[in-house]
């Protein structure tokens, strides 16, 4: 399935209402930092492989959970580049703690590829698909053109899909492992 971005205008209004509500969360100090996975490599089905450098996650439970997967690749970002990206990249929580329907997030390096993935939960495949197509409007100012790529698994829980890889339905989502890069299977 292709994807797209929504249009400029709701993204970017999406994207306000979420710094505003972010900061106020942060205030509330109802934005936590675990450190349960990070450190963790965490393999996919395109034969990549990527560490957790932080996760990010917030008081609410999934009634309706869903996993979403967010890849990218930086421009202009080489060597020691992504070293100083992973550090200010903290910078960007209020760009998605305060959408509605957030639970959690890993942040994942570089990998193999130079891709930086995010795997998310969320409460309802909706808002996840929303979040997404705003996200890459914020994406699209710092990324090579063609690399931003989300996938939405509805009823999967983040920490499901990442500790129980064959959580994974087979259904429709059958297709060739290099086109899975947001499989996990380890």
């Amino acid at each position: 399935m292709e994807h797209v971005p929504l249009p400029e205008a709701v993204a970017w209004r999406g994207v306000g209402r979420c710094v505003l509500t972010s900061l106020w969360m942060l205030a509330r100090r109802q934005v936590h930092t675990p450190r349960q996975h990070v450190g963790r490599t965490i393999e996919f089905a395109d034969g990549t492989r990527s560490r957790v450098y932080r996760e990010t996650t917030v008081p609410r439970t999934a009634r309706e959970p869903c996993f979403l997967v967010v890849t990218f690749r930086l421009r202009a970002v080489r060597g020691g580049g992504h070293r100083l990206f992973r550090v200010v990249s903290l910078l960007n929580t209020p760009l998605f703690v305060g959408f509605p329907g957030f639970v959690s997030k890993l942040w994942m390096a570089d990998d193999e590829r130079g891709r930086y993935r995010g795997l998310y939960e969320w409460d309802s495949a909706a808002l996840a698909e929303q979040y997404a197509r705003s996200l890459w409007r914020v994406l699209e100012l710092v990324s090579v053109p063609g690399s931003i790529h989300y996938e939405v698994v509805p009823g999967l829980h983040r920490d499901d899909a990442v500790t129980a890889p064959a959580a994974f339905a087979a259904g429709d989502r059958e297709a060739p492992s290099t086109q899975q890069w947001w499989r996990v299977v380890a």
